[in-house]
């Protein structure tokens, strides 16, 4: 949620506005509702900025003719304060000698606007950017220091959250990291932050990872990493990103969803090779084979792929596997015994904020052994856990979740087939699909691509729907249904299918539509959950492997290319992820950026 970007140039530059618009463009698929931008020239800054669409505010404002050496730009995500042009950041402080925007959420925005009015400050908005840069204004006041003046802001502003902030008539620029997202960017003739990876490498693979409760000062040419608690300097190297920029593009496709969808036999293959090398798998096997339970931890999406991991773990490996979403979990488990316990954090941004606030409580309770699945590298998830495994998915614009779901899933069915041969169990039948599995995620997507668009006419229509599944499905109808709502605002809600007659079948009328996902093995108990709809004179779309009980008790059947029990829930996910995007094109949506909701969500 949210994203900034602040550059420092070598030279006056006529074309600030371009380069801050492209940088802009690339962190829009985090999700945003107004957008602005801060130009410093010599003397002054001029700051332009409202709500709506990047492209619409820039064509009203003309952000292409902004100059300068040093800009900011902003995309926000409303939580203090609504959409308004007054609360779109960048903000000025008092005197418009400062100018900055955060990323995040700070929790003690209203107190601190009532305590710096107090003090004579003119606030414009009521957003908790414009409050840090009033914190920072009100140190600077007292200290005629920056660096001192972002250490004492650190003392007084509450929550998570990273911001850029820099005066006017000087050639610096700060950042500051403090558990949100954030990397610094080294070129030939500028520095550059920014809170997500692919507005930087358009202009750089240069790279210097930033950690929580840093802050950094930079100039064009030089930058200074420093302890927020204490000012003390880190000296860190950058390193070089191989993300490939070809990847934040659009290509052929009409929107990044379907090109994602597309990627992820490619991404599969990539991942299963990487996994069988001796290394992080090998590792994280050692760790893990004497585990009776482990904790799988995750928010959206990835809680969804923590459901269909426990029940690899626990079906093929025998370990017992506890999925918990993750804004739940001081809640629910927050007085066991942290010592002993095994603990897996899935986060595709490695920013997730439910789940690095379970990385503080499990720190803080000094948990010994805290893993993570995650697919950005120099993340504040990886970047502080003891062990991780990279997701390899590249990178995911399109906000629904495609191919890093299905490759955290692909992880812990391998992670369930290793601890299963460490046991000294064979599963031969399973690892050969295993192997298969990038073709039969093609064979999916081609062989249920037409299939999906006409049922999507059908489901479109729909006031609300339902996915169903028995057993080892359920996951997979989770995901299902998030998709759905997400990308096509129907009300779609997953469900154990055994659940459906204590309730929510009261709901169904004639010709409601609800989607089954089954395995071979689980027909008899489908078929019966089927008929409980189909009798009340429900519309069933199931999606199974081919199976003729199926077919005859079903309006429509999406066939699946696999017949294995552990493989079938990954490929109903593939179905789901076509029926939505569909569906959403039925309706008119654009896919890669569903109102109100975010790519990366930073705040609790």
């Amino acid at each position: 949620m949210c994203g900034i970007f602040g550059i420092v140039f070598k030279d006056f530059r006529e074309d600030l506005g371009k380069i801050l618009l492209q940088a802009g463009r690339k962190l829009t698929y985090r999700g945003y509702d107004s957008v602005g931008m801060a130009a410093f020239s010599q003397n002054s800054i001029e700051l332009k900025k409202d709500v709506g669409d990047i492209e619409k505010v820039n064509n009203k404002y003309n952000f292409k003719k902004l100059h300068g050496y040093k800009g900011i730009v902003q995309l926000r995500w409303a939580t203090f304060g609504p959409p308004s042009k007054q609360n779109s950041q960048p903000h000025f402080d008092c005197t418009k000698n400062l100018a900055g925007a955060h990323n995040g959420n700070i929790i003690n925005t209203k107190e601190l606007i009532r305590h710096y009015e107090k003090k004579g400050h003119a606030f414009r908005g009521e957003n908790d950017g414009e409050v840090v840069v009033h914190a920072v204004e009100e140190g600077y006041k007292q200290k005629k220091n920056m660096n001192a003046s972002i250490q004492e802001a650190d003392t007084i502003l509450k929550g998570d959250y990273a911001y850029v902030i820099a005066q006017n008539k000087s050639n610096k620029m700060y950042c500051v990291k403090k558990y949100s997202s954030l990397f610094l960017g080294i070129g030939s003739d500028f520095i550059c932050c920014s809170s997500d990876l692919p507005s930087i490498i358009q202009f750089t693979d240069s790279i210097v990872p930033i950690y929580d409760g840093e802050y950094i000062e930079y100039t064009w040419n030089h930058y200074r990493i420093r302890k927020l608690s204490s000012g003390e300097e880190v000296d860190r190297k950058p390193y070089r990103c191989s993300l490939d920029i070809e990847e934040a593009q659009k290509g052929k496709f009409p929107h990044f969803m379907l090109k994602e969808i597309h990627e992820q036999p490619d991404r599969a293959q990539a991942l299963i090779n990487f996994l069988k090398e001796p290394g992080k798998m090998d590792e994280f096997c050692r760790e893990l084979k004497n585990e009776s339970r482990i904790y799988l931890i995750g928010s959206g999406s990835s809680y969804n792929a923590c459901v269909l991991g426990a029940y690899y773990l626990n079906k093929i490996s025998g370990i017992e596997a506890v999925p918990v979403v993750a804004g739940e979990f001081k809640e629910f488990l927050g007085h066991g015994d942290f010592s002993q316990g095994t603990y897996i954090l899935v986060s595709q941004s490695g920013e997730t904020k439910d789940v690095v606030s379970v990385l503080n409580y499990l720190e803080e309770k000094k948990a010994k052994k805290i893993f993570a699945l995650v697919n950005v590298l120099g993340s504040s998830l990886q970047l502080r856990v003891k062990n991780y495994l990279p997701l390899l998915s590249n990178i995911e614009i399109s906000v629904p979740a495609t191919k890093t779901f299905t490759n955290q899933v692909i992880i812990f069915l391998y992670l369930a087939l290793r601890l299963e041969e460490i046991k000294g169990k064979k599963n031969a039948d399973l690892k050969e699909e295993f192997e298969k599995l990038p073709s039969l995620i093609e064979k999916t997507i081609s062989l249920a691509s037409e299939k999906c668009q006409q049922v999507a006419r059908f489901l479109a229509k729909k006031e609300y729907l339902y996915y169903l599944g028995f057993g080892i499905s359920i996951g997979a109808c989770l995901e299902g249904a998030l998709k759905m709502k997400e990308i096509t605002y129907i009300p779609c809600e997953g469900m154990y299918s055994s659940e459906f007659k204590h309730g929510p079948l009261a709901i169904i009328k004639k010709n409601d539509w609800v989607l089954f996902l089954s395995t071979l093995e689980d027909v008899h108990m489908t078929l019966s959950h089927i008929n409980e709809v189909s009798c009340r004179l429900g519309k069933i779309c199931t999606i199974a492997p081919p199976d003729d009980s199926l077919s005859l008790n079903s309006d429509e059947l999406i066939s699946l290319p696999s017949k294995n029990y552990f493989v079938v829930p990954l490929l109903g996910v593939i179905v789901s992820q076509l029926l939505s995007y569909y569906v959403s094109q039925e309706k008119g949506i654009n896919p890669d950026q569903p109102r109100n909701i975010s790519k990366t969500l930073t705040v609790d």
